[in-house]
């Protein structure tokens, strides 16, 4: 079946919500096909197979007569695609333009438009390369390729543009050889431009393409950059202050850049150097700013907390959002609420309106004035309003109030005519055919391209449609997309529920704790891959799940077995109940430990120099990930729970009362 235009389907799809009255619907099952239409697409797959089999090996005949039994196949463009990139060096420009026509706004058409200008660059078609060119390529390479171009046509503003494209730390594709070696003979090129990539280059680590640099400035620069060289090797070298008296611009930026290197490693030295070299040299204010936000953030990972505060007391436009709540935690593990107070007045005004700072705010005023009215009525005030929210922090105002939680819950209100119409959408057809085939990765990305051209109404019904396909991930992403957070049907899916309730029920772990979990780990995404190599549902390492079968006298017998959602909940919920046995039943350490390991979840109990309330010692766990990941466990938890019927506490009466 051939694309619709994006445009065209954006107008058939307004004119059916055009028609929709302000109602709810009750969801229909995605179109079941019948018998005759489930036999036919079986025998599309059949001739799929065989013709992608048949252009494997270069079986051109017999791939003309599967794919001649295709008809509207949704993965047709599959094949067509394939084999129009295997003869891309013959320049076929009439079958590229026929593809990209028959198939608009596609991800196929898109991918083959990439490569078909790789092509036409490489064999130096510039006149062709132009023809085909659309100014919305991002692309480095190709867009090197396309200033190229202009320029041997006869664009005389071309290399002007060149600047930006060599100004990088980094090398730039082989593509960029031809226009670069242009520019360089041009009377564009200025050694202020090489002093500045071989600036960048040492910012970047890349000393290689520094010393290339370096070789492109005229001699009178060069003993400038020698030195830039040797302070980046040896910041200490700015102790020798009257080495670096000259008052040029590039003198500043060899001063910069070796305090930027020095508050690495000392940061109180880089401080104290900093003071005497601002005195000396006139420093543009940004690149000031930018300087001691890095010291200051140096200072802190150094413990070198006074030095901070000292530092933000004479530089008040510091007050950078990270910087402040980084100071924010430590006066929490001291539980300073002075300082606590203090350093919230101290944040942007919108992070202060968050509901974290609102929810410590409100806890540094009940410390500091619990036996006065004033002070109590404040902090009430505050819990009031973040108890109106279904979150983290308004769950723990409500618990502290002793009201229920607001678990706000609104389906999404989608016509079964345009959920109907959606699963007509070429991109959509495609993205579901591939998901049935296996082709995971690829179905993804048609889903992805497909919502991404979509308006917010269009993407609602995607996620009601992807719910209905048992899709989870892809109904989830749909209402992230939308920035729809109240249907709690789509956003935490029943899923696997077999599956959890027999896992719940052979370890005793709480079945809505085992969601809020998987929910987290991969959002039912079955085949799920970290950078870090954890996979599957419950996003387990292989060393981990082969222990734990060990363990638990599972079979496990390779990686594999983790894309399985059976084995992958089984072997992920055993787990996860030996790190409940290990640290007491308490979910709070089992979920860190789940994220971090257990071994650092030990070694952060052991660092506290006090025991510490479970609000604080989450607020206050060393990674940003698993402060957010155990703050979303615990929160899903609840939210599982309402959706099966029950009613569940934040944290229980046993976490909540013994500090950590």
């Amino acid at each position: 079946m051939r694309a619709l235009s994006a445009l065209l389907f954006s107008t058939l799809l307004a004119t059916a919500l055009a028609a929709v009255p302000h109602k709810s619907y009750a969801q229909p099952p995605a179109t079941q096909p019948t018998d005759a239409e489930a036999e036919l697409r079986a025998q599309q797959r059949n001739h799929y197979n065989e013709a992608r089999i048949a252009l494997e090996r270069r079986q051109l005949q017999r791939y003309r007569e599967h794919l001649d039994q295709l008809g509207d196949y949704p993965l047709r463009p599959y094949l067509e695609y394939t084999e129009l990139t295997r003869r891309l060096g013959r320049l076929p420009k009439n079958d590229i333009s026929a593809f990209l026509e028959a198939y608009p706004n596609s991800l196929l058409a898109e991918r083959l438009h990439q490569q078909w200008l790789r092509t036409l660059g490489e064999k130096q078609q510039w006149a062709d390369y132009l023809y085909f060119w659309n100014d919305s390529i991002s692309n480095t390479d190709l867009n090197c390729y396309h200033l190229e171009a202009r320029h041997r046509e006869g664009d005389g503003q071309a290399l002007a543009q060149a600047a930006p494209l060599w100004l990088v730390g980094h090398s730039q594709p082989d593509a960029c050889d031809g226009l670069f070696s242009l520019w360089l003979e041009s009377d564009q090129f200025t050694p202020e431009l090489a002093w500045e990539r071989h600036r960048l280059a040492l910012e970047a680590r890349n000393g290689s393409l520094a010393g290339y640099i370096n070789r492109l400035m005229p001699e009178s620069w060069q003993a400038q950059a020698a030195l830039l060289r040797d302070v980046d090797r040896q910041p200490e070298l700015l102790r020798q202050q009257v080495r670096f008296a000259a008052q040029t611009p590039q003198m500043q930026d060899i001063i910069l850049h070796g305090l930027h290197r020095l508050a690495v490693r000392d940061a109180k030295t880089a401080l104290t150097l900093w003071r005497r070299y601002d005195a000396q040299q006139l420093f543009d204010d940004q690149r000031r700013l930018a300087l001691q936000q890095e010291i200051a953030a140096r200072l802190l990972r150094q413990g070198e907390q006074d030095a901070v505060e000292s530092l933000l007391a004479e530089v008040p436009q510091l007050n950078s959002e990270t910087l402040i709540e980084r100071l924010l935690r430590d006066q929490l593990r001291q539980q300073d609420w002075s300082a606590v107070t203090r350093l919230i007045a101290q944040l942007p005004e919108e992070a202060q309106a968050s509901h974290r700072w609102r929810y410590w705010q409100a806890r540094a005023h009940e410390n500091l004035d619990h036996s006065l009215t004033e002070g109590a009525a404040s902090a009430r005030s505050i819990y009031a309003e973040l108890a109106n929210t279904r979150s983290f922090y308004g769950f723990m105002a409500a618990d502290i109030l002793g009201i229920e939680y607001r678990l706000i819950d609104r389906p999404v209100q989608a016509h079964p005519g345009v959920v109907r119409s959606l699963e007509l959408h070429p991109a959509i057809r495609r993205a579901r055919e591939l998901y049935i085939v296996g082709e995971i990765t690829d179905a993804n990305r048609e889903w992805f391209h497909a919502l991404g051209q979509m308006n917010t109404q269009a993407i609602l019904a995607a996620g009601r449609l992807a719910e209905q396909w048992g899709w989870h991930r892809k109904s989830i992403h749909a209402m992230i997309q939308a920035r729809s957070w109240d249907d709690l049907q789509l956003r935490f899916p029943l899923a696997y529920q077999e599956q959890v309730t027999q896992a719940a029920a052979d370890t005793a772990i709480n079945p809505y704790f085992l969601y809020a979990i998987a929910r987290q780990e991969s959002a039912f995404m079955p085949d799920a891959r970290s950078p870090a190599g954890a996979l599957g549902l419950m996003q387990l390492m292989p060393s981990t799940a082969r222990y734990t079968a060990r363990r638990a006298g599972i079979p496990y017998h390779n990686q594999h077995d983790l894309l399985s959602p059976d084995r992958n909940i089984q072997l992920g919920s055993r787990y996860l109940n030996q790190l409940l046995e290990e640290f007491d039943g308490n979910r709070i350490l089992a979920a860190a430990a789940y994220n971090a390991g257990p071994t650092r979840v030990r070694r952060w109990l052991r660092e506290s120099s006090q025991p510490l309330p479970y609000d604080v010692w989450i607020e206050t766990i060393p990674f940003q990930e698993t402060r957010g990941y155990v703050q979303n466990v615990l929160t899903f938890s609840v939210i599982y729970g309402y959706r099966m019927g029950e009613s569940l506490p934040l944290v229980t009466l046993k976490e909540a009362s013994n500090p950590l």
